[in-house]
């Protein structure tokens, strides 16, 4: 599902957990489906990639791990200029957002940097992005650590970028019902202050 011919990273949308968490906490659907406002959690999380403009990709295929999921979305897009990681149970991170996120990464690439991470008042989120250079190690990783162990092993050579951003979707996953309640409440919020405009 690559869409766009963008030059910049690839969007690579994460969908193929098995989203147990929500389902121990009340859930009575995987939570990519649950219900958020008039759509739900995955179609919001799609439509802001969309909306974006960049090229993407949606690993879906059941995988093991996190890690398992980025190797295979990785080697689907395997010519790209690089990627920006966004799990799909981010509902409601911003088009702009993204966009954001593919000029930081093209810039810090520009500069030697490898790894570009958002984040919101002070806590790290998502989209994560790396380099093309990247490619291989992302390819290798399996797992469900996803790819935690690139980022500090970057960050600890001085070649991570931290982007401040003002987007509260950059660190809103949706893992329990709880965390949909708050997603909701966050979408009421905004949708008010557009309508206040």
């Amino acid at each position: 599902m690559l869409a766009s011919s963008s030059p910049g990273p690839v969007v690579l949308v994460l969908a193929s957990g098995r989203g147990e968490r929500f389902k121990a906490s009340g859930g009575a659907t995987h939570k990519l489906y649950a219900p958020l406002g008039s759509t739900t959690v995955l179609e919001h999380t799609l439509a802001a990639v969309r909306a974006s403009g960049l090229a993407w990709h949606a690993e879906d295929a059941g995988h093991p791990g996190m890690g398992d999921s980025i190797a295979a979305a990785v080697r689907a897009t395997a010519g790209a200029n690089g990627w920006l990681v966004l799990p799909a149970d981010l509902p409601l991170v911003l088009p702009g957002t993204l966009r954001n996120m593919a000029c930081a990464l093209q810039a810090a690439a520009a500069e030697g940097a490898a790894v570009v991470q958002p984040a919101y008042q002070g806590e790290r989120g998502h989209p994560v992005g790396f380099a093309s250079a990247c490619g291989a190690e992302l390819m290798a990783l399996t797992g469900e650590q996803g790819a935690a162990r690139i980022v500090r092993q970057y960050a600890q050579q001085g070649r991570l970028r931290q982007v401040s951003v003002e987007d509260v979707g950059t660190v809103t996953d949706v893992d329990t019902v709880g965390d949909l309640r708050r997603a909701e409440r966050i979408l009421a919020l905004r949708g008010a202050v557009r309508a206040g405009d």
